[in-house]
């Protein structure tokens, strides 16, 4: 069953109040890399892996009937009912991408609330979208923000983007009372960079501070860490969180994968006494609600581009000279590097993002 919910709908509902608490499901979140497009993607691939969590924010879909498929196919393999639901379609240009939820019918409901964000300064690309769902389990409620961030030129394009996240943290709190809070989706940034300090300030953390989400073309290396989760660790006991290694759990190859599934990892995490349903392949990080997560670091002698592009005051040009200038014995030898001077050089190092040399 599809739903679309409308701002007017919306706003006549009543948004009861509840106390909050954990609920105990598995939420995950995946970019499908053009889902819906005719462009070869094997559905029972994709519903093999999704099974494996209650509860769905999906990133990149191209039409209405692919989540219908999408959930036909769990309902054949799992023997299970399952929901959705779609926004409508976002960007500013010719290119458009929609999102989605897609749950287990025995475990979650939908309540009310779905939305895209009303942008009314327009900082997104793409608006976030917006719902509450219910663990039928505990009677807990749970309200998500999808989004997916523009990836643009260079890190100052995603930049603004982040940081109005904290915006829309807020904004939940006074929409979804009663309900923990996540926003969750393809960042296309580390939860490292300093874009995220105005959602940490609001009390917000990532779910996921070790690993790599995207797919190289080479099997078992894995880059970026650009998809999480952000949420309260006051309000919001999580059990796990993680990366499923998808081209393992299936037995493919990097390239197959990113060309039949997609070219990011999905990723989970679990609230309260939940168990994800992914096999032993899965990447399991900790839940940190420290202030600095660590993540994997970036060799200045190895990383690529898009990589390198993570670091602060480095965008695409300067990516290229850094690898152009290989190889580099030591972080203060950037200054040679156009535009990095000494103390743009000094916050690359105080990043903590570079590999020690």
């Amino acid at each position: 069953m599809h739903h679309r919910a409308i701002l007017a709908s919306f706003l006549a509902a009543a948004l009861a109040a509840s106390p909050a608490a954990s609920a105990d499901i598995t939420i995950g979140s995946w970019n499908l890399l053009h889902f819906g497009w005719n462009n070869g993607k094997r559905l029972d691939a994709v519903a093999d892996v999704a099974k494996g969590a209650d509860l769905w924010a999906l990133q990149e879909v191209m039409n209405d009937q692919a989540i219908t498929n999408l959930e036909h196919e769990l309902e054949r393999q799992t023997g299970e009912g399952w929901s959705a639901m779609t926004s409508d379609q976002v960007g500013r240009s010719s290119y458009t991408e929609s999102y989605a939820f897609v749950w287990r019918d025995s475990a979650v409901e939908y309540t009310q609330g779905a939305l895209s964000y009303l942008d009314s300064a327009d900082n997104f690309a793409r608006e976030p979208y917006l719902a509450e769902f219910r663990d039928k389990g505990t009677g807990e409620k749970i309200a998500i923000a999808t989004v997916h961030i523009t990836y643009g030129d260079g890190r100052s394009d995603r930049t603004p983007e982040i940081r109005d996240l904290a915006d829309i943290w807020t904004w939940m709190h006074e929409v979804y009372p009663g309900s923990d809070r996540l926003i969750t989706g393809d960042f296309n940034m580390p939860p490292t960079d300093a874009s995220w300090q105005p959602l940490r300030d609001a009390g917000a953390r990532p779910a996921i501070t070790s690993g790599a989400t995207t797919l190289s073309e080479t099997n078992g290396v894995y880059s970026s860490l650009y998809d999480n989760f952000w949420f309260d660790p006051d309000a919001l006991h999580i059990g796990s969180a993680g990366i499923v290694k998808f081209p393992e759990m299936l037995g493919i190859d990097h390239v197959t994968a990113r060309d039949i599934v997609s070219d990011h990892a999905p990723i989970f995490l679990t609230t309260g006494s939940a168990t994800a349903g992914f096999d032993s392949v899965t990447e399991m990080s900790g839940v940190s609600e420290g202030e600095h997560p660590s993540e994997t670091c970036i060799d200045l002698n190895t990383a690529s581009a898009s990589e390198l592009d993570e670091l602060p005051n480095v965008g695409p040009a300067r990516a290229a000279d850094i690898i152009a200038g290989r190889p580099w014995a030591s972080v203060s030898d950037l200054s040679r590097v156009d535009g990095l001077g000494p103390t743009r050089v000094d916050q690359i190092a105080d990043s903590g993002r570079v590999c020690d040399m």
